[in-house]
């Protein structure tokens, strides 16, 4: 299969810079690293043709003989017939070098581990030495005043805690630990990908520590570490919200080889309230009140977070007037003072009206004009046009 160009192998055009090559190198090797791609041959191949394109073009000698003659420039071939095409052949540039190599030039030329630790996770802590434990989740669901005003919670958590049998060594009593037989006590072993590059990836007997137990404690099997559930309490501040993430520092999973443990992070979900909506720190309720009520005015009670509250009903109040009690509503979570609590009132039509009622009603409304009704009357001036 005809070799691709190497200009479009890195994306670049003709006009690129040395800058421009590098970077565009750097951005592939990357993406197609045997070590991001275990097994996947196609990877493999990129990853070899990206650096051979590179290091052609990275170097002006043979940049410039690639531009003049193409890929014949390096085919040994070509270079065999090269005193006639034009006198003086093509020039003996060698062959290739192996890509690991060249990737290894680019990104710093400090050795595999210095590498492989900077783009692909490999950890530089001692692998002897004490490790934190794993953090946690948990989902907890609380009510809406408990949100609101904050509550003291109890949750169970499974997790590892140390094993007192062998105060988190792994070790029985009398026993140790000794060099792991397969890595030499070096955490690491050396493998091959590619079928020619050496990547150094954790042991897999001794998981990286480089020691292996003589006699695995009996109780946690040789983790140091044993499975039982967790009574924790919970503070929930006043203010919260749904989604609102707790951080219960030390309460996660206990750590390796006497290292910290990590952290619990509980997440809440608020149920919602029969009454109240909340916006940020305000709370919105709906309150019904009578015709009567509305027409003549009046004073209600309306429910609040922390017990009942009275609102005076101007005459004349029309439904879906809002009345605003400040300092009602919720407290904010980070300590700045409270919301407001609106009360949105809704006037309720009578309804099943029995035959006196219906009279009074009746009488009431041959009663009135215009200007009881001064609204109806506006809209009906102003929609007049409409109805001819």
């Amino acid at each position: 299969m005809a070799k691709r160009d190497y200009y479009e192998v890195l994306g670049v055009g003709k006009s690129a810079n040395e800058e421009e090559i590098k970077k565009a190198y750097r951005k592939l090797a990357l993406k197609y690293h045997p070590d991001r791609n275990p097994g996947d041959k196609s990877a493999e191949e990129k990853f070899k043709e990206v650096g051979e394109a590179y290091e052609v073009l990275s170097d002006p000698q043979k940049r410039a003989a690639y531009d003049q003659y193409g890929h014949a420039a390096f085919d040994p071939r070509a270079r065999a017939g090269g005193a006639g095409r034009g006198g003086g052949g093509f020039g003996d540039f060698g062959g290739f070098h192996d890509p690991a190599d060249l990737f290894r030039e680019v990104f710093g030329g400090g050795g595999a581990e210095s590498i492989f630790s900077q783009f692909f996770g490999e950890s530089r802590r001692d692998p002897h030495g004490p490790a934190q434990g794993e953090d946690l989740v948990y989902e907890l669901e609380i009510d809406f005043e408990e949100a609101a005003l904050g509550c003291e919670k109890e949750i169970s958590v499974a997790k590892s805690e140390t094993c007192e049998a062998c105060a988190g060594s792994g070790a029985e009593a009398g026993s140790g630990r000794k060099a792991c037989p397969t890595c030499g006590g070096r955490g690491q072993v050396e493998q091959v990908v590619g079928g020619f590059m050496r990547v150094r990836q954790g042991c897999p007997r001794c998981n990286g520590s480089g020691r292996v137990i003589e006699r695995p404690c009996r109780t946690c099997r040789g983790s140091g570490l044993v499975q039982r559930p967790s009574r924790i309490p919970v503070r929930i501040p006043a203010g919260v919200d749904n989604g609102t993430k707790l951080r219960l520092a030390g309460k996660g999973e206990a750590g390796v080889r006497g290292g910290p443990a990590g952290d619990l992070y509980v997440v809440l979900h608020v149920r919602p309230h029969d009454i109240f909506q909340r916006e940020g720190d305000d709370l919105l309720c709906e309150v019904p009140i009578s015709f009567v009520q509305a027409a003549l005015g009046a004073e209600i009670e309306v429910p609040t977070l922390t017990g009942a509250a009275h609102i005076r009903i101007p005459a004349g109040t029309q439904s879906g007037t809002v009345f605003r009690l400040k300092g009602k509503g919720v407290r904010n979570v980070q300590g700045y003072g409270f919301g407001d609590l609106h009360v949105r009132v809704v006037v309720e039509v009578p309804t099943k009206l029995n035959s006196h009622q219906r009279a009074k009603l009746e009488e009431f409304a041959a009663t009135c004009d215009s200007s009881v009704n001064p609204r109806i009357k506006s809209f009906f001036e102003r929609a007049k046009d409409l109805f001819r």
